[in-house]
């Protein structure tokens, strides 16, 4: 399919950060002016001058990661781009080049034992979880499998600091081939509290989002054998999710917490449609299983492919249905910052003509083209 239609509409009206992904990632016919200028652009954005400015000295962004925002009644961020996590996914997403002292420092600092240890000191809970956190990166419920994945999310996943993590990414993918029933894997819990759901234990190998991105982001685990069993795994993962949630607990001590699932509540990924927006990570959870170059091989993958097509087979924009009741609750429209939890949003002004448009049409292009291959010329 040809998206010359989509790809001149996002030159026309897309602002900075969408040209310059769409240019340097899709089109790849950026000369080396025209990208120090996007860049610069960029660099002028709101979002990026919050986060420049809630740099350390020692490199380290913000305060935490995946962390706490109160405590005791104390706000501990300014707002969310505070937070490790939330400031990593923005440079993330925003394609700042990995050899910028900002993503370079922030690198630096996330390898660096003493000053992760000063970073998460600034209050007992995150001093404790600082202390463990090991614990649970097989089951997707510890500090580290964070700090991995935006370190891959940052351009800096193939080397010799996170490769070991990428072979425990492929291998609670691959874990769950053999089950029949995420119920296999799990414990029953024999208090009878309110939130009483099946736990496994901190090291059983379960796939959670954060497994998932590292391998996105990252090319050194690649060979045909590991991606088709990605396919597979992904498949899989369907399957024996079907019929859910199936809302499950990871015991960490003697304590039972919700786990970062690759999609929310065990239930099975949706494929992508324009009058459905399923869940808070609906399109970013399948543009990340379609950078893991598995193509079509995905069933979901195929289907949100052709729904697509489908969608944006007039004028080439894609347009979501935001006026049914059900889909206001997952809007991008309420999208301000990328935390964990959220979409990605590339424009930073909504009240700019066409921007959610924008937003939406470049995901199309990038999806078809992760897909099928789709033709840009």
């Amino acid at each position: 399919m040809s998206l010359l239609k989509s790809i001149d509409f996002l030159l026309e009206n897309a602002g900075a950060v969408i040209k310059y992904r769409l240019r340097k990632e899709i089109l790849k016919n950026l000369t080396q002016t025209e990208e120090d200028n996007l860049l610069e652009q960029i660099y002028q954005t709101p979002n990026f001058k919050l986060v420049e400015g809630y740099a350390k000295p020692d490199g380290y962004i913000g305060s935490g990661m995946h962390s706490w925002d109160n405590w005791r009644g104390t706000i501990l961020h300014e707002t969310p781009l505070q937070d490790g996590e939330t400031a990593a996914r923005l440079l993330s997403y925003y394609a700042i080049p990995k050899e910028h002292p900002l993503v370079k420092n922030f690198v630096t600092a996330m390898r660096d034992e003493a000053t992760l240890r000063a970073q998460f000191s600034y209050i007992p809970p995150e001093a404790n979880r600082y202390e463990t956190r090991f614990v649970g990166l097989n089951s997707g419920f510890c500090l580290m499998t964070v700090i991995y994945a935006m370190q891959s999310m940052l351009g800096y996943g193939d080397d010799e600091c996170v490769n070991p993590y990428q072979d425990t990414s492929l291998k609670v993918f691959k874990s769950i081939l053999p089950f029949d029933s995420i119920y296999e894997i799990t414990k029953t819990r024999q208090s009878k509290t309110k939130y009483n759901y099946p736990y496994i234990e901190a090291d059983t190998y379960y796939p959670c989002q954060y497994h998932l991105e590292t391998l996105a982001y990252t090319d050194t685990w690649r060979t045909p054998e590991n991606i088709k069993s990605m396919s597979n795994a992904l498949n899989h993962y369907n399957e024996i999710t079907r019929g859910g949630p199936h809302p499950i607990h990871v015991k960490i001590g003697n304590r039972y917490y919700a786990p970062f699932p690759i999609n929310m509540a065990n239930s099975p990924i949706r494929a992508f449609r324009t009058d459905l927006i399923d869940s808070i990570t609906y399109r970013r959870l399948l543009t990340e299983i379609a950078m893991l170059g598995v193509g079509e091989s995905v069933g979901v993958l195929c289907e949100s492919a052709a729904n697509i097509e489908e969608a944006i087979n007039g004028d080439g924009i894609l347009r979501m249905r935001f006026d049914l009741p059900h889909n206001k609750r997952y809007s991008p429209k309420s999208i301000v910052y990328p935390t964990a939890y959220l979409d990605v949003r590339l424009e930073p002004d909504y009240k700019r003509k066409y921007a959610l448009e924008c937003d939406l049409t470049f995901w199309a292009v990038q999806f078809l083209t992760l897909v099928k291959g789709a033709q840009t010329e």
